[in-house]
């Protein structure tokens, strides 16, 4: 017999998904015309990969602390909050938590802007040989690296909507990102003496623009955090104690991505580039339903958990794995098929050149291959977090790690650049396998 609250379940997270997914479109056509922007204007040369380097840090960071580590330890804490305590309890957890959370990246901002060189060394290390980059970088990064607490702030408002069952607003935030910056490459560059340090700058804007429009919908639901730290709160302490190893559980692609900057950092000029073009390639079609996926499926699984409903909290997990399996395939053999004639039609204008064209297609074929394992990541995560449970993901995340920097050692000298990709999606399919063994 058909169960109707499973069936009410998946209706809702279908309309929520398509919501998602529509805005996340959106985003990723305007992020695409935003990187087509910058390699037409700048190229895949040392000033784009100082860019790059720059930009990676603070948003890997991002990725670790907001819409990574955060957002599966707030959402779950919130959900539970609300289903069991009522509004008035959701609204000094949320106060507390942002003026704990603001508190905190401000103060590793703060410190990263001082020591901005020395994050620059560790993270690109073969900058060093090249004072041009090197310097470039670490200017650009004290622009950009306070962008890691206004994402934060965006995605801990995201955080509520989506809790709130409305995910339109923090989904469409991210065109306004890449409006921002695709404004300050035409417009405030040539005002510039470095024109490149115009993409560092729009870095910044877009985060201010993005965190400013999570304010009104924050606003109509009546929950605009007062910030006001608290670190003995309760529900905050099990935050951060969620967050810990939240943080490496959910974010090892990412953390293998960027471990692909620091050995590309030695490779030949314009390698980072060829990697970050293939990447944001590889984003589209994760971005669009794995991602949207994983959004829509984490307030609902901690929801259902917090309600002890074990079969809706099944039926979703195996409601999001169809979809995934079902666009993820065929999405790994386009990319794989289609890599050269997508840079190309893409990218191959200005100074991007035919070079350029066919070394970033040849890291986009050995990423196609791993799309499928992303999406499956970003669904197994959540259903661990969701039931407040880190250290299984934690410990198949170390082991994704060693194996990824293994499989990179091996391959990057015979593969350069290509076998940094292609290690990335061994490991991610290594770090799936894990996690679905372990559901």
């Amino acid at each position: 017999m058909s169960n109707p609250a499973l069936q009410s379940t998946n209706s809702r997270l279908w309309r929520s998904t398509f919501i998602v997914s529509a805005m996340t479109l959106l985003s990723r056509i305007a992020g695409l015309v935003r990187d087509m922007v910058f390699m037409n204007l700048f190229g895949a040369g040392k000033l784009m990969d100082a860019f790059l380097v720059a930009f990676k840090i603070p948003n890997f960071l991002r990725r670790l602390f907001a819409e990574g580590a955060f957002s599966q330890a707030f959402v779950p804490v919130l959900s539970d909050v609300r289903a069991q305590r009522g509004d008035a309890a959701v609204r000094q957890l949320i106060d507390h938590v942002a003026g704990s959370l603001t508190l905190i990246i401000g103060s590793i901002s703060a410190v990263a802007i001082v020591f901005s060189p020395a994050i620059i060394f560790v993270f690109a290390p073969g900058f060093r040989e090249d004072a041009l980059r090197f310097d470039l970088a670490a200017d650009m990064l004290r622009i950009t690296f306070p962008y890691l607490l206004l994402i934060s702030l965006t995605a801990f408002a995201g955080g509520i909507l989506n809790t709130y069952g409305r995910f339109g607003a923090s989904s469409f935030t991210p065109v306004l990102m890449n409006l921002s910056m695709i404004g300050c490459a035409v417009w405030l560059a040539p005002l510039l003496t470095t024109p490149i340090m115009a993409l560092a700058w729009g870095v910044l804007i877009s985060g201010i623009v993005q965190l400013g429009f999570q304010w009104w919908p924050l606003r109509q639901i009546n929950l605009v955090p007062r910030f006001k730290p608290d670190f003995k709160d309760p529900d905050v302490k099990r935050i951060l104690t969620l967050m810990i190893p939240a943080m490496f559980g959910v974010s090892v692609s990412q953390i293998n991505l960027l471990l692909d900057t620091i050995l590309a950092s030695f490779l030949v000029a314009g390698s980072v580039s060829w990697l970050y073009t293939a990447e944001r390639l590889t984003e589209l079609p994760l971005g669009l339903i794995g991602i949207a996926v994983a959004t829509v499926i984490l307030p609902t699984l901690s929801t259902k958990h917090a309600e002890k409903s074990d079969a809706e909290f099944r039926g979703t997990i195996d409601w999001a794995l169809k979809v995934i399996v079902m666009v993820g395939v065929p999405a790994s053999l386009a990319m794989g098929i289609l890599a050269e004639p997508l840079m190309a039609s893409l990218f191959h204008h200005g100074e991007f050149d035919s070079n350029d064209v066919v070394k970033s297609a040849m890291a986009l074929q050995a990423l196609s291959g791993g799309i499928l394992a992303f999406m499956l990541i970003k669904v197994f995560a959540p259903a661990f977090y969701a039931r407040q449970d880190t250290r299984t993901p934690v410990r198949i995340g170390i082991i994704a790690m060693i194996a990824n920097m293994v499989f990179n050692l091996m391959l990057v000298w015979h593969l350069e650049h290509v076998g940094l990709s292609l290690a990335s999606t061994l490991s991610a399919f290594l770090n799936a396998g894990l996690l679905y063994k372990g559901l």
